[in-house]
């Protein structure tokens, strides 16, 4: 008897241990499609097939909405403190210089119209102030929206 070898195949993909063989179909209408998706762009998921598992056997997820104004004023509003601090070094630089080179009546009258300007950063440092809780009080209403399933 003439024993003949197996050929075994050697290329190809390896086959998985748990193969997923069972596949559902369900179909939408437009407006229950545009709310899936909605859902699904909210989620942060980037396959579809996984969002739908999660959803059906209960697995808790968050929709995460970031208003790309409110980060950019954030952004805005921490570089405005830097250049506030700047402006205080500079501020207490220019009172030394003004006591140390000019006559003390010429340094008055100079340290007053640095006390005028002063008085307006006061004023536009409280508008931002005000601005400020503005923001955090929308933000914390609708800046970013947590839903959990």
């Amino acid at each position: 008897m003439e024993q003949k070898k197996k050929y075994q195949h050697n290329g190809g993909r390896k086959p998985k241990l748990d193969p997923r063989t069972h596949r559902y179909s369900f179909n939408l209408d437009d407006v229950e499609n545009a709310k899936f998706l909605s859902f699904f762009d909210r989620s942060g998921y980037t396959i579809k097939a996984h969002f739908i598992k999660n959803c059906i056997f209960g697995k808790s997820f968050k929709v995460t909405v970031r208003d790309k104004s409110k980060v950019d004023y954030y952004i805005q509003l921490t570089q405005f403190y830097s250049q506030f601090r700047s402006i205080g070094q500079n501020y207490n630089q220019v009172v030394k210089e003004l006591h140390s080179n000019f006559a003390e009546k010429k340094a008055l009258a100079l340290l007053y119209k640095l006390e005028q300007y002063t008085v307006e950063l006061v004023k536009t440092n409280q508008q931002i102030i005000a601005l400020t809780k503005q923001f955090e009080a929308s933000y914390q209403e609708g800046g970013i929206i947590s839903a959990e399933k």
